[in-house]
C-alpha cells in the first residue's frame, strides 16, 4: 500500500459537524434563537405531558397519543440541538466516533417512531370519526398500549440492526459532515469501505418507516373527509374536522419536509437547502406542536385555563396568608 494510500485509510476518531457554515458574526444570533427554540419546545412539549397525565377528562386515547408524542418531540430535539448549541456556543464543531453513532441511532429511532406514532394517531381519528360507536371497544387501554409500545419496540430493533451494520464501516479522510447532526446519508459517503449493501438497508428501512405509515395517514384522512362531507350540519362538519385538523398540520409539515429532503439528499449542490428544510422537521415540528394542539384544542385550552387559575388561587392564598 502507497503512503497516499495509507493516509486515506487512516482510522477516524471523530468527525467535524459543518453545521451552517464558518460565520463568525452569525454564531452568536444562532446560538440565542437556537435557545429560545430548545426552551420554547421543552416547556410547551412538557406542559402537555403533565397536562395529559393529570387531568383526569384528558385519559382517552386521543390525548394518550398526544402526551406520548409531546414526550418523544422533548427528546427529539435534545438529541442534537443540546449538541448544536454547545458548538455554536464554543465554536467546536468536533464529535467523537462513538458519539456521532449515538446521536445518529436516538435521531432516527426517534424519527421513525414519530412516523408510526402520527400513523397511529390518524387511525384513533378515522375510528372516533367513522365508526363512533365502536371506537371505546376498538380503542381500548390496552390496544392503545400496544400500538405505543409496538411504535418503539420495532423502530428500536431496525435501528440497531442497522448502526451494527453500519459499525465495521471504515471512515476516510476528510471527516466532515455537511450537516448539522450525524445523518446517515453524509456520513456514509465518507466511508472507504464498500457502502452499496448499507445504502440499500438505509433505502429499505425509509421505505417501511415512512411509506406504510404515510400511507395509512392518507387513507385514513381520505375515509375522514368522506365522512366528514355526509354530515348534513355545518356545526356537525366543523366540529368533527376540528378534532383532526392539527394532527393533520403536523402531518403536513413533517411528511413534506422529510420527502423533500430525501429527494434533495442526491444532489450535493442542494445541501444548503437540505438543510433548510432539515430545520422544518427538526426544529419547526417539536415547536409548533404544543403550540398547535393547545391553540386548537378546546379541551387542552380548558385544561391548561384550570391549572393557571388553580396556581393563581394557591398563590393568592399564600399570599393572603402571609400579610395575615
Amino acid at each position: 500500500m502507497t503512503d497516499t494510500e495509507w493516509r486515506n485509510e487512516t482510522t477516524i476518531t471523530e468527525f467535524i459537524l459543518l453545521g451552517f457554515g464558518d460565520h463568525p458574526d452569525l454564531q452568536i444570533l444562532l446560538f440565542l434563537m437556537f435557545l429560545v427554540i430548545y426552551i420554547a419546545t421543552t416547556i410547551g412539549n412538557t406542559l402537555i405531558v403533565v397536562l395529559v397525565v393529570t387531568d383526569q377528562h384528558l385519559h382517552t386515547p386521543m390525548y394518550f397519543f398526544l402526551g406520548k408524542l409531546s414526550y418523544l418531540e422533548t427528546c427529539y430535539t435534545s438529541t442534537f440541538l443540546l449538541r448544536l448549541l454547545a458548538s455554536l456556543l464554543t465554536g467546536d464543531r468536533t464529535i467523537s466516533f462513538s458519539g456521532c453513532f449515538r446521536q445518529m441511532y436516538f435521531f432516527s429511532l426517534l424519527t421513525a417512531t414519530e412516523c408510526y406514532l402520527l400513523a397511529v394517531m390518524s387511525y384513533d381519528r378515522y375510528i372516533a370519526i367513522c365508526k363512533p360507536l365502536h371506537y371505546s371497544t376498538l380503542m381500548n387501554n390496552r390496544f392503545c398500549l400496544q400500538l405505543a409500545a409496538g411504535a418503539w419496540l420495532n423502530c428500536c430493533l431496525a435501528n440497531t440492526i442497522f448502526i451494527l451494520f453500519m459499525s465495521p464501516l471504515i471512515f476516510c479522510v476528510p471527516n466532515e459532515i455537511d450537516h448539522f447532526y450525524c445523518d446517515p446519508i453524509p456520513l456514509i459517503k465518507l466511508s472507504c469501505s464498500d457502502t452499496h449493501l448499507i445504502i440499500l438497508m438505509d433505502f429499505i428501512l425509509i421505505c417501511v418507516f415512512t411509506l406504510p405509515p404515510f400511507l395509512l395517514i392518507l387513507t385514513s384522512y381520505v375515509c375522514i373527509i368522506a365522512t366528514i362531507l355526509k354530515i348534513p350540519s355545518t356545526t356537525g362538519r366543523q366540529k368533527a374536522f376540528s378534532t383532526c385538523s392539527s394532527h393533520l398540520i403536523v402531518v403536513t409539515i413533517f411528511y413534506g419536509t422529510i420527502m423533500i429532503v430525501y429527494m434533495l439528499s442526491k444532489c450535493d449542490k442542494f445541501q444548503d437547502l437540505k438543510k433548510v428544510f432539515s430545520l422544518c422537521y427538526t426544529v419547526l415540528t417539536p415547536l409548533v406542536n404544543p403550540l398547535i394542539y393547545s391553540l386548537r384544542n378546546r379541551k387542552v385550552k380548558e385544561t391548561l385555563c384550570k391549572a393557571v387559575s388553580k396556581c393563581s388561587f394557591h398563590k393568592t392564598c399564600r399570599d393572603s396568608e402571609i400579610i395575615t
